[in-house]
């Protein structure tokens, strides 16, 4: 199979690619988008993309197009941790204190205030698409006392040293990453990083009443199914119209979660089940992802 995935080589989207798919032939794309369309075109069987982030919430770009633009299942979900260097051309490593840029994406520099505030007071940052391209950029300028913001498949990638480990402000932050494909895909279940199965629902009200969410909860609840999350986007309709993106926590079944899903229906609801499948959680260093 080929994976496509949000490059360039060595985002943390790359490092989830690999851990469900070592043995699979990877592609890099520029933008989410990209992933999306390749997938339409089946230039690939598989696109990963990140979903959410624990420090900065769902990635809007991912879901709008899941709603708006493609009709494309979640057949699988991987949760990785984030752990951010700092690093340097090799050249530069003995005076990294003298960077004057650090290159990394909006959300990376976001991620390291603290480091940055420290060691580096002063020194401005700039944004790059991607921590990956960050580093790329600092490998093909060794003339600029410059230094990115990425993973440690970064500093192995693009050849950079790393003079700062571990330089994010928080070490509970991972990124929750989705696999779509156009094709039923069986991804392996008997690995440790496997944690169980989800159902992801698209879910509209059919109207602006007292109570309409608490039905739709209610659905769910008496039912006993465990939500795990909840979230609203607007419908882009007009002011005040959303939709909601409900994981449950069980595999889609032949009762339970038909039996919801008709209870929402009679209310007058849409509802779309955008995926039922496996999720897995990345507890590894990236280290042991590069020894894949």
């Amino acid at each position: 199979m080929k994976i496509g995935f949000l490059g360039p080589k060595a985002t943390f989207t790359d490092i989830a690619a690999r851990s469900l798919f070592p043995k699979e032939s990877a592609v890099p794309y520029p933008t989410i988008p990209d992933c999306f369309d390749a997938l339409i075109d089946n230039e690939i069987d598989l696109a990963v993309v990140p979903l959410e982030n624990a420090l900065e919430g769902s990635v809007n770009i991912t879901l709008d197009y899941l709603i708006h633009e493609v009709d494309l299942p979640i057949v699988g979900e991987l949760t990785a941790p984030i752990r951010q260097h700092f690093m340097v051309h090799p050249d530069n490593l003995g005076k990294w204190a003298e960077t004057d840029v650090v290159y990394s994406h909006s959300h990376a520099i976001a991620q390291c205030h603290k480091f940055l505030h420290k060691e580096l007071k002063g020194i401005p940052c700039e944004s790059t698409t991607s921590t990956a391209a960050a580093a790329q950029y600092v490998r093909e300028n060794p003339g600029k006392r410059a230094g990115a913001i990425a993973n440690e498949l970064a500093a192995e990638v693009y050849g950079l040293a790393i003079a700062k480990q571990d330089v994010h402000d928080f070490d509970f932050n991972h990124t929750k990453f989705i696999v779509l494909s156009q094709k039923k895909v069986l991804i392996h279940e008997g690995r440790e990083e496997f944690s169980g199965h989800k159902s992801t629902v698209m879910v509209t009200l059919p109207a602006d009443r007292a109570g309409a969410l608490h039905q739709v909860l209610s659905a769910f609840a008496w039912r006993k199914l465990n939500l795990t999350k909840i979230e609203s986007r607007p419908m882009k309709t007009g002011l005040g119209n959303y939709f909601f993106i409900i994981d449950v926590d069980m595999k889609l079944d032949d009762v339970l979660i038909p039996g919801a899903v008709a209870e929402l229906e009679a209310l007058g609801c849409g509802v779309k089940i955008l995926g039922s499948y496996p999720y897995f959680q990345l507890n590894q260093k990236d280290k042991k992802v590069l020894q894949d």
